[in-house]
């Protein structure tokens, strides 16, 4: 029994299961973030351009609305909330709609970090060159070798 919580405590503390973590909390306020791009800027416009539709509240009655309901039969809500049948197509191509941009945004992240990592390869990959030596090390050097060949035809 011990054998497996020491399995646990290592799997538990690998960076791949806090890296999970983190990723899954910052989804979720991703994802809130983009719900509020699609409610509060795209549905509008969406809106404005369409003729003020309001596409949460578009779909199609599938059931029966019983003779107790006192709610407005036109509003999805409603009609949801008093166990009605109803074909949320408005909803639905909302929720895609916020999957898409999220998707999206999740994209160009993944491609703004990639392009970060490819400028820290070439970065690494390519060392500088040596600077040039300065003037007396080089005089020193043909000095040098003058000498050599001095001795050489000697």
């Amino acid at each position: 029994m011990a054998g497996i919580f020491q399995e646990f405590k290592q799997f538990a503390i690998k960076g791949n299961v806090m890296d999970l973590a983190v990723g899954v909390i910052i989804g979720g306020a991703f994802s809130t973030i983009v719900n509020s791009i699609v409610k509060d800027l795209i549905t509008p416009i969406v809106g404005t351009v369409t003729g003020d539709i309001d596409f949460s509240n578009k779909f199609v009655r599938l059931g029966h609305i019983p003779a107790t309901y006192k709610g407005n039969p036109d509003s999805y809500k409603d009609l949801q909330s008093a166990g009605v049948a109803v074909f949320g197509y408005g909803s639905f191509a909302t929720v895609v709609l916020n999957f898409l941009i999220l998707a999206f945004i999740v994209f160009l992240l993944v491609k703004f970090i990639n392009k970060l990592r490819e400028l820290e390869a070439t970065k690494e990959e390519a060392p500088a060159a040596p600077a040039a030596p300065p003037e007396d090390v080089l005089l020193l050097r043909e000095i040098r070798d003058e000498l050599k060949d001095q001795r050489q035809r000697a």
